[in-house]
């Protein structure tokens, strides 16, 4: 469940731990990944769209 929470944290669903420090390369770190999970989800739904979507109007 820690797994959902740190990509719920990176996607601002879930407010993070108060306690936890924040530091500037923990700051770079989860930037990053932020920035590469979403555009893990955009490649996705690229995916979906060229794969299912434009193939079903072609008909």
């Amino acid at each position: 469940m820690k797994f959902l929470r740190q990509i719920g944290e990176y996607l601002f669903i879930v407010k993070r731990d108060p306690n936890q420090e924040r530091t500037g390369m923990m700051k770079a770190m989860h930037g990053m990944n932020r920035l590469s999970l979403l555009m893990f989800l955009v490649s996705l739904l690229v995916m979906l769209f060229k794969f299912l979507i434009i193939p079903y109007f072609k008909k």
